[in-house]
């Protein structure tokens, strides 16, 4: 992880708490770009973009809209406990 600040690969859930998407995030330790790529849970579409990096972090379907958030881990690890 030496060459990278942030990583992450997750799936997202859409409106009807499905695993319809996912996102993979990288922010290099020299830079204050995140590199995104994705797929949108509610619509399908898929994008690669950058986006400066500050948390908390989300991004926005290009093409329907949907506001994609990126919690911390840990929080959302206790949300999905809580689920079951």
């Amino acid at each position: 992880m030496g060459r990278f600040r942030y990583i992450t690969n997750r799936t997202l859930l859409n409106s009807e708490n499905k695993e319809t998407g996912r996102i993979s995030v990288l922010v290099r330790a020299d830079s204050d770009t995140a590199e995104v790529k994705y797929k949108c849970p509610e619509c399908g579409f898929e994008e690669q973009t950058q986006k400066p990096w500050k948390r908390p972090f989300s991004v926005k379907c290009a093409k329907c809209g949907f506001l994609i958030r990126l919690p911390r881990l840990k929080d959302e690890i206790k949300k999905a406990k809580k689920r079951k």
